[in-house]
This record gives C-alpha cells, sequence and structure tokens, in this order.
C-alpha cells in the first residue's frame, strides 16, 4: 500500500500544495516553520479523519479562509482509492472514499493504516494516563473494527451515565433502576474493551522488546503493565463498590476510561529512571512495535511518518532507524528534516529510491 499524490487547499499554512511520491522514501526539507509538519499532518488525516496535533477541526482552515480540502490517492493490493475531506465553517465535515461519502467516520479507520513517529510521542511517557490509553486505542482499531464501535459505545454511555450521576446530585434523588440499566451496558462494552486490551499487550510486548533491543544495542530488560482501575474484581461488582463516589463526586471513577499503561525498565518506572536517550529508545520501540503488529493483522505495510526524528535522536540511532525502515520489512515512508542535503546524501549512500520536497512557503 502506498499514497500515490495528495492536493491540498487551505490547509494551516498551506494555501495549495500538490506532490506525487515515491513509494518508498520521501522527504519534506526546509526551515522550521515552513509547514513540513503540517503535511504529514494532512497525510494523517486521510487515514484518521482527523488531526494528529489539533483536536478541532477547524483549527486547520488556513487564516482567514472558510474551508480546506485534502484529496488523496492511494494504490493498495493493486486497487486505486481517492480519498477525499472537506471541511468548511459552520458545516459538517465531509469525508469520502471514491466519491461516496461516509455515513460514520469510523469505517473509514483501518483502511490505510498509519504509524506517526513525532516529538510529541514524549506525551506518552509525560503525560497524563488518557495520553496512553489512546494509543492503545489507536493501534487495536486500526485492525479491528469491533473493538472500536465497542469503544465508541462505551464512551457513549459513559457520558450518559456521568450526566445521570450529575442529575441526581443537582436535584437530590436517586434513581436505581435507571442506572443499573445503564450500567449493564456499561458492563457489555467495558468488558469486551479490557479483554482486548489484555489480549493486545500479550502480543505487542515480545514485538516491543525486540525492537528495543535492536535500537539501544543494550540487554537492558523493559516492560509493559496494564494497569485495571477494577483490581481484579468484575466490573458490575466495580461500579457498585464505587457507588458512593460516584455519587460525591459526580462521574464514574472505575472502567476502562480509568485505566493507564505503565512503562519500566529495569524494574523501575520509565518517567523517573531512565535517561533521555533510554526513554527515547522507548518510544521508537513502541511506534515500531505498532507498525509491526498492524502490518501482520492488516496484511499490508502501514505508510510510516517521522517527523523531525533525526534532531530528537542521535546520529548513530537516526542511521539505525533509516537502515531499518528502507528494508524490504517496511514501506512507504515520510521524513521531515531541516537539511536538505544531509537526508540527500543519507539517501544516495544508502541507494534508497527516493523524492525530497522542498517546501518554503510559510503563513
Amino acid at each position: 500500500m502506498f499514497l500515490k499524490q495528495i492536493s491540498l487547499i487551505n490547509f494551516k499554512n498551506h494555501a495549495e500544495f500538490e506532490a506525487q511520491f515515491s513509494e518508498k522514501i520521501n522527504c519534506f526539507v526546509g526551515n522550521n516553520g515552513m509547514g513540513k509538519t503540517n503535511l504529514l499532518d494532512a497525510i494523517y488525516y486521510l487515514s484518521f479523519c482527523k488531526s494528529f496535533f489539533n483536536a478541532g477541526d477547524l483549527q486547520n482552515i488556513k487564516h482567514h479562509q472558510d474551508f480546506f480540502v485534502i484529496k488523496g490517492n492511494f494504490e493498495k493490493f493493486e486497487e486505486e482509492s481517492e480519498v477525499y475531506c472537506g471541511i468548511k465553517r459552520n458545516q459538517k465535515k465531509v469525508f469520502k472514499k471514491n466519491k461516496k461519502e461516509y455515513s460514520r467516520l469510523s469505517e473509514h479507520i483501518g483502511q490505510f493504516p498509519l504509524v506517526m513517529i513525532s516529538p510529541s510521542d514524549a506525551e506518552l511517557i509525560n503525560g497524563i494516563s488518557e495520553v496512553r490509553r489512546k494509543f492503545l486505542d489507536g493501534i487495536i482499531a486500526q485492525y479491528n473494527a469491533p473493538y472500536l464501535e465497542k469503544l465508541i459505545a462505551y464512551n457513549q454511555v459513559l457520558k450518559q451515565r456521568n450526566a445521570l450521576l450529575k442529575m441526581f446530585h443537582e436535584n437530590h434523588y436517586f434513581d436505581a433502576e435507571t442506572l443499573d440499566i445503564i450500567d449493564e451496558q456499561l458492563c457489555n462494552a467495558g468488558r469486551v474493551i479490557l479483554q482486548t486490551r489484555l489480549e493486545f499487550l500479550k502480543e505487542f510486548t515480545p514485538i516491543f522488546n525486540k525492537h528495543y533491543r535492536f535500537i539501544s544495542n543494550l540487554h537492558e530488560e523493559v516492560s509493559l503493565h496494564y494497569e485495571n482501575s477494577l483490581d481484579e474484581r468484575d466490573f458490575k461488582t466495580a461500579l457498585m463498590t464505587s457507588l458512593a463516589r460516584d455519587r460525591a463526586v459526580h462521574h464514574t471513577t472505575v472502567g476502562p476510561h480509568k485505566d493507564d499503561l505503565e512503562f519500566k525498565i529495569n524494574g523501575y518506572d520509565l518517567k523517573k529512571y531512565a535517561s533521555q536517550g533510554q526513554q527515547k529508545s522507548y518510544l521508537l520501540a513502541l511506534k515500531l512495535a505498532q507498525f509491526e503488529l498492524i502490518k501482520q493483522h492488516k496484511n499490508t505495510k502501514p505508510l510510516l511518518l517521522l517527523d523531525d526524528v533525526y534532531d530528537k535522536l542521535d546520529e548513530e540511532r537516526f542511521t539505525k532507524l533509516l537502515e531499518m525502515v528502507s528494508s524490504e520489512d517496511f514501506g512507504q515512508v515520510f521524513i521531515t528534516d531541516t537539511h536538505p542535503e544531509r537526508m540527500h546524501e543519507l539517501l544516495n549512500q544508502k541507494k534508497l529510491a527516493h523524492k525530497i520536497f522542498l517546501v518554503n512557503r510559510s503563513a
């Protein structure tokens, strides 16, 4: 699978952009602030129907404009597909594949799998638990559509339960029967989510360990631990036990939406005890394991987007990464960098098929 071409209108700082890509390595090069990362984000949109960086679609419309459009042409299993995303102020998002609009955006997720490696990945270590849950869910959702549906259903019921708890507090009454109906719905979806996450980690962890050993050239012991807010209780039992607390704080305090991933190195917390180099290797191994697992499940090589990776890794780690992603195990790769000569020299040394795009337009 690869992205043959893309065209943008009014996306972030790009009034217009159009390019045809190499099936292997593509580099967006130029000074900082020119919009290299924005081009990666446009590609991300074509896979996930949203930005990697901005939660709100309207934030991605170029200043003083009323809309943006992204179009991309993919080739997958010798079939071509056109993907269209259009955002207009005060109108709903329009997302189409081969000119047919989706009724639900979730139907598109996983059709054109993608992995992004970015400096913002540091939030996986330093950020709140929600960031790590989204990482987990984002991998599974690309190859397991029923899981994504359960996750959407769970979040909808959770929202209803929290609204009900708030209403109980504000109106000084309690309706156990209605709450029990919602709890049953929450448990049905929540049990599937928890079981799928645990099964995923059993499969993911050995792949992650393999990539960490390759990147670091060290024999450190790294591990992933799933922190379950249920404490080995049945979900329904946990909800009943926490009901008094839930009513006091007006929201649901246990369930998959409260779980977390714990990162460890040599048995210690990664955030507190690992060096910067160890943390970078850990994050890179997580993303490369994400790539490999999705490839296995989807029987196709995801797009790989590397944002500003050269400046965040030492030269040895970057060269090793470049050698890895240029192998037959990987497919199409997009890289941003500030030094065109450096990228050109590295890619020519490795005799890799590539295209370099000079990005010099700012907002």
